[in-house]
């Protein structure tokens, strides 16, 4: 048995509404938790993912996607729980601007939580959180891929994806600890594998000098491999995210991971299930044990080969289509998106104006352009 103090436990998306934003205020003995709780307790470090402002703060900012927040005392329930460090680079950390953003900090602050991941502007988004865990002395890093969140100037937000600064960043930690920890929050949203892109950047990250890579933001678990040494888990899955909607789904089932670093093993997953039926964590049962190694080997054998995860993302990227070309459609109207995918009605875009899309958005340098300009246009409007 690894002792509590040689322990790094992390667990992926915690955002607590619905049941559990009713409930989380008198729960700090960690009801919610159920036989979860003694796994964070008895970490030397246990780190989350916090999927939302802490904040009392409104109107939110102007964006795409919902806008998520919680009470600032629930960073006070997740300190009474075990939790030390809560990871803030991610897609809904800026959900609520600045003042949020300041909340959330305060209040982890006041809790006696650390935070790594976002800041007040770009050089304190990108720190580097240093701790010791026993006797190792840890560095955690914190990105997440950019939407309406990530900060590149003096403007606050959280740490972008930048594999040339992630890279200078990482080899700094390198040089400065006894074990690194990135932690990405990116992915394709309930798709259970990453792509090419996604394997090759956390495979550079390995190479400056990670000695372990943890991604989540998808909403289902996803696969593992060991490349070089270096464990790289493809998506954790919610940790608590209450939809009452989705049951016995990939949303309710995710795994920690826990790390010992200079020990080998070098790590464990720990499966559970979240807000499935019940609000809050529990461990699988045997059962469902079986079941989640199994789903997980499949997994795994398909990280493995390139040429099986081209394939299984061109898949998912027929079944999301329809989506997608909506969203470049130069309308918004339902009804019309829906006659068009029937074919009903013909797509608004021509043939040329979608050749040009693909130029815009594949180039480099015509993206940074388009992407200056909807920035810009973006600030007027807000």
């Amino acid at each position: 048995m690894i002792a509590k103090s040689s322990s790094i436990l992390v667990t992926g998306d915690f955002c607590p509404v619905n049941r559990i934003a009713n409930q989380i205020p008198d729960d700090r003995n960690g009801t919610l938790l159920n036989d979860f709780l003694p796994v964070v307790r008895n970490a030397g470090l246990a780190i989350t993912n916090l999927e939302c402002p802490l904040t009392d703060e409104a109107p939110g900012i102007t964006k795409i996607g919902p806008l998520l927040k919680a009470p600032a005392d629930t960073a006070k329930t997740l300190a009474d729980w075990g939790f030390g460090l809560v990871t803030l680079a991610n897609n809904h950390v800026m959900d609520y601007g600045l003042p949020g953003l300041v909340s959330t900090i305060d209040a982890c602050t006041r809790s006696g939580i650390d935070h790594v991941g976002a800041g007040t502007n770009y050089k304190e988004a990108r720190s580097i959180s240093y701790t010791h865990v026993g006797d190792c002395k840890l560095a955690v890093l914190n990105i997440a891929e950019n939407e309406f969140s990530t900060t590149h100037d003096n403007t606050p937000g959280a740490n972008p994806m930048d594999i040339i600064e992630n890279y200078r960043d990482i080899a700094t930690a390198r040089k400065t600890s006894d074990f690194v920890l990135v932690i990405v929050h990116g992915g394709h949203e309930m798709y259970n594998l990453p792509n090419l892109r996604i394997k090759n950047t956390f495979h550079f990250y390995a190479e400056a000098g990670a000695n372990a890579i943890i991604q989540h933001h998808a909403h289902c678990y996803s696969g593992y491999e060991i490349f070089n040494g270096v464990p790289i888990f493809y998506g954790l899955g919610n940790f608590m995210f209450d939809i009452p909607s989705k049951q016995d789904s990939i949303w309710n089932y995710g795994y920690a991971v826990e790390l010992y670093p200079g020990n080998d093993p070098l790590y464990r997953i720990i499966p559970y299930e979240q807000c499935n039926g019940e609000a809050g964590v529990k461990l699988l049962s045997l059962e469902k044990q079986v079941e989640f190694s199994n789903v997980l080997s499949i997994l795994n054998s398909i990280i493995e080969n390139d040429e099986m995860l081209d394939n299984e993302f061109n898949k998912h990227c027929r079944e999301v289509k329809n989506m997608y070309s909506s969203f470049l459609e130069p309308h918004s109207v339902n009804l019309l998106h829906y006659m068009r995918n029937r074919g009903i009605l013909p797509a608004f875009l021509s043939r040329h104006k979608r050749t040009l899309y693909l130029n815009l958005f594949r180039c480099e340098s015509h993206r940074e352009i388009i992407v200056n300009l909807l920035e810009e246009e973006r600030k007027k409007r807000t």
